[in-house]
C-alpha cells in the first residue's frame, strides 16, 4: 500500500514538474514586440488620422502631422527602424491593438478605467478637459451651463472617452451616440444637435477649419483625462522601451518642442 502510493506521488509530481517546465519553455520563447520591431526593422504605429493635431492626415497634400506623428517617427529613429502607421479609430483601437495589427498605439489615447481593463498605457504625455462645439447660431447654448437641460441635444462619437463620460454627467439633456466624430459635427452643424463633445486639440480643429463652430469652454474643470499611448497587456520588455521613451523626450525637451509646434503646450505633461 505505501509503495503503491510512493508511485502515485512520485508519477504526479513528475506530471507537474512537467506541466511547469512546459509553461516555463513557453515563456521564454515568447517574442517581444521589441525583438520583432528589431529584426523585422519595421515599427507599426496605430494612428487615428483625422485627430487633428495629434495624428491628423492634411486632406490636402496625404501627409500626416501631429504631435504623436512627430514622436512615432523620432522612436523610429531613436530604435533605427522604420515607422509604419496603420489607420485605426477609437472605436477599433482595442480590437486594432489586442489583434495585433500594430505594436503601439499614438493617437493620445484617453486612459480610461475601461481601457485599462484591455490595454496597457504609458505614463501620460498630454491631458485635457472637456470642451462643447456648438454653431454661431445656437441661442440655447450661451455658456456651459446651458447644455445640460431638457430640449437640449448633445452629440458624442461612438467609442472615445466623452461617451461613457457625458452618460454619467448628463442628467436632463438627450444623449445623441453617432457612429463617427464627422456625424457627430453634422448633427450640430444641421441644428439636429445643440452640442458636441470634445477635447482640446479637436476643438482647435473646429475652430481653425470652420466658420460655423463656436467652443463652449467648461466653468472650472469638468472631467480632465490623461492621453498615453497604448499596447498589448504584458510584453514587460517593450513596455519598458517605450517608459524609457517617454521619460527621455519629456527630460530632453522633444516633447514639449513637439508639442509646441502643434500648438498643444498648455495641455502637455512633462513631468
Amino acid at each position: 500500500m505505501a509503495s503503491r502510493f510512493v508511485s502515485f506521488f512520485a508519477v504526479l509530481t513528475m506530471g507537474l514538474l512537467s506541466l511547469w517546465t512546459a509553461g516555463a519553455a513557453t515563456a521564454a520563447d515568447a517574442v517581444s514586440h521589441l525583438d520583432r520591431i528589431r529584426a523585422n526593422k519595421i515599427l507599426r504605429v496605430c494612428i487615428w488620422p483625422d485627430y487633428y493635431g495629434i495624428s491628423y492626415r492634411n486632406p490636402k497634400t496625404g501627409q500626416l502631422v501631429g504631435i504623436d506623428v512627430d514622436l512615432a517617427r523620432a522612436l523610429g529613429r531613436d530604435m533605427g527602424v522604420t515607422v509604419q502607421f496603420v489607420d485605426s479609430s477609437f472605436a477599433k483601437l482595442i480590437d486594432d491593438v489586442t489583434a495585433d495589427r500594430c505594436d503601439v498605439a499614438m493617437f493620445a489615447i484617453g486612459i480610461t478605467a475601461a481601457r485599462a481593463e484591455k490595454l496597457r498605457f504609458t505614463r501620460p504625455h498630454l491631458k485635457s478637459d472637456i470642451y462643447a462645439i456648438t454653431t454661431r447660431g445656437n441661442s440655447r447654448i450661451k455658456d456651459w451651463n446651458d447644455i445640460d437641460k431638457k430640449g437640449t441635444v448633445v452629440a458624442v462619437a461612438k467609442g472615445t472617452l466623452h461617451e461613457p463620460v457625458m452618460r454619467d454627467k448628463l442628467k436632463n439633456a438627450t444623449l445623441a451616440v453617432l457612429d463617427t466624430p464627422f456625424a457627430r459635427e453634422q448633427e450640430v452643424e444641421s441644428g439636429r444637435a445643440d452640442v458636441f463633445m470634445t477635447d482640446y486639440p479637436y476643438s482647435r480643429r473646429m475652430l481653425e477649419t470652420t466658420d460655423w463652430a463656436r467652443l463652449v469652454e467648461p466653468i472650472g474643470t469638468y472631467h480632465v483625462t490623461s492621453y498615453g499611448w497604448a499596447l498589448q497587456p504584458g510584453d514587460d520588455r517593450w513596455y519598458a522601451r517605450l517608459e524609457s521613451f517617454m521619460s527621455e523626450i519629456k527630460r530632453d525637451g522633444r516633447l514639449m518642442t513637439a508639442a509646441k509646434r502643434h500648438k498643444l503646450d498648455p495641455i502637455a505633461v512633462i513631468d
